[in-house]
């Protein structure tokens, strides 16, 4: 692998060229169909559903962006948790809802890879729900204990070619963002590691901090403080741009590895809910998106803000879903 030249990083708390360009097209889109827009709609309280228990990343997205979304539409938007079922019980409740704009879900990387490993769902949750927009996307990292004999991400791929299982790392269960990151590490540099599924992502930080594990693909956000303090080692950011939050840790790219790993945040609504319905939400999201108080959040929890249009994001749910299939097929993923 090539020798790893630094990294540079544009001031986290200010829009890039493409990031302005996107909110942009959306909101000239939105002026230029504004006839298509629904008229009198909203007229009672909106629901954004979110898969997880309070307090997670995705339930502070949600919460986010409802407040300037509830000021811009004029009526309040509420958060819905409904955890359970590896996301599908609250993804399942927004498919069924009736398609008029009033039920939302909070769709993070579960909803492309819940039918690959969930052959049986009665619903597909990356056709079955209507692409309102994408709202940000955050860099995963691979890191080890500080402990750990791997300095690089060359001697980890190194030690996991040496023989299948020999080295291991830890998920907060199947389908989730650090799972499919470490698996499409495994794929991209021809290895076979052990995956030990946890119950959540602080008892799998718990047994890398005790050395139980080998590595392990996460958030900068929740490993930053670790890495500064020297007890855990950032081998490799798993994005093309890197983080403002480990600005010395090089990507996996430039160690040879084309890896794209990010966790994202998007809104999507019932399948059949009207084009004008989705034109205004896609429109209300994208200001939300503009506003000081949502732009330094997003910024400070290392994510990259992204908004667009519908079919921008559709274009991209489908990518993703096309490429983590083709990883957990070729890794013989199952659910736990």
């Amino acid at each position: 692998m090539p020798s790893l030249p630094p990294i540079a990083h544009a001031p986290p708390s200010s829009l890039n060229r493409r990031q302005a360009l996107n909110l942009g097209a959306a909101l000239a889109g939105g002026l230029w169909l504004g006839k298509a827009r629904a008229a009198g709609f909203p007229q009672r309280p909106l629901s954004v559903i979110v898969p997880y228990a309070p307090a997670g990343g995705v339930d502070i997205v949600a919460r986010l962006v409802a407040a300037p979304m509830g000021d811009i539409l004029g009526q309040s938007v509420v958060v819905d948790n409904r955890p359970g079922g590896s996301t599908n019980i609250g993804m399942n409740a927004v498919v069924r809802a009736a398609p008029d704009g009033y039920t939302l879900l909070l769709a993070s990387n579960t909803l492309t890879t819940s039918k690959a490993l969930h052959p049986r769902l009665r619903f597909d949750p990356a056709s079955d729900l209507a692409p309102v927009g994408l709202i940000a996307e955050a860099p995963l990292v691979v890191v080890v204990n500080a402990r750990s004999p791997h300095k690089t991400l060359a001697e980890l791929v190194a030690a996991g070619r040496s023989r299948s299982g020999a080295i291991s790392y830890g998920t907060a269960g199947a389908g989730s963002s650090g799972h499919m990151a470490s698996a499409q590490l495994e794929h991209a540099a021809g290895f076979q590691a052990v995956r030990v599924p946890y119950k959540g992502g602080a008892m799998a930080m718990t047994d890398l901090l005790g050395g139980r594990l080998d590595f392990m693909a996460t958030n900068p956000l929740e490993v930053a403080g670790h890495v500064n303090s020297g007890t855990l080692r950032a081998l490799a950011m798993l994005n093309r741009d890197g983080s403002p939050l480990l600005p010395k840790v090089p990507t996996a790219r430039a160690q040879g590895l084309d890896l794209q790993a990010t966790v994202w945040w998007g809104l999507v609504a019932p399948r059949d809910t009207p084009a004008p319905l989705i034109q205004t939400l896609n429109e209300a999201l994208n200001k939300s998106l503009a506003t000081p108080a949502v732009t330094q959040t997003l910024s400070d929890m290392g994510a990259t803000l992204r908004g667009g249009t519908p079919a921008q994001f559709a274009g991209f749910i489908q990518a993703e879903t096309r490429k983590l299939t083709e990883v957990i097929q070729a890794t013989h993923i199952r659910a736990d």
